[in-house]
């Protein structure tokens, strides 16, 4: 007898994002080195310190995979993109990370609802969350890189920036929840 309290697909499911955020911690330490090799020290130690959060999220599916009775599998993970080529390339490449990966927990919060799997559906609510702050935090890194790069010609914004990515938060408040 079983004490499993989660279905097959949709413990297979979790494993999937459990993966897929094992790669989005590679991807982030991939651009924290090419970061680093490109000079943007600040910028790197952004992405390394992502690359740890997208990590803890990783274990957080794992921990509850495990929880429900199901069996959290690693599998292999693809390898990183190529190198950015640029520091606007690099963002972007980000940016779109964060929105794929916030489609991939939408679609495990509607396979929760579907299968009234509230337990799951409750777990994930922390992701949305996440996914909403992690969406703010780029975006808002989007807004820094075009104040800093309307001019490129000796423009000394380009070492503001870097220099205020190494002191960055990895959340970012949102509207309602800042203290006034």
């Amino acid at each position: 007898m079983s004490d499993k309290r989660i279905s097959d697909s949709m413990e297979q499911a979790l494993n999937d994002q459990m993966n897929n955020e094992a790669a989005q911690a590679q991807a982030y330490l991939s651009l924290g080195v090419w970061a680093d090799s490109n000079n943007y020290s600040g910028i790197a130690d952004f992405f390394y310190k992502h690359s740890e959060e997208e990590r803890q999220h990783m274990f957080k599916f794992l921990e509850y995979i495990q929880t429900r009775g199901g069996e959290a599998k690693i599998s292999a993970i693809p390898a990183p993109r190529d190198n950015p080529v640029d520091l606007e390339s690099c963002i972007e490449d980000v940016w779109q990370h964060e929105l794929d990966n916030s489609k991939k927990i939408y679609a495990l919060v509607d396979k929760a609802f579907d299968e009234r799997d509230w337990p799951t559906f409750n777990f994930l609510q922390w992701f949305v969350k996440e996914q909403i702050e992690e969406e703010a935090l780029i975006d808002e890194l989007r807004d820094k890189f075009a104040l800093a790069s309307e001019s490129k010609d000796n423009n000394a914004n380009f070492y503001s920036l870097d220099r205020d990515m190494a002191n960055a938060p990895q959340e970012a408040e949102l509207p309602r929840e800042k203290n006034l």
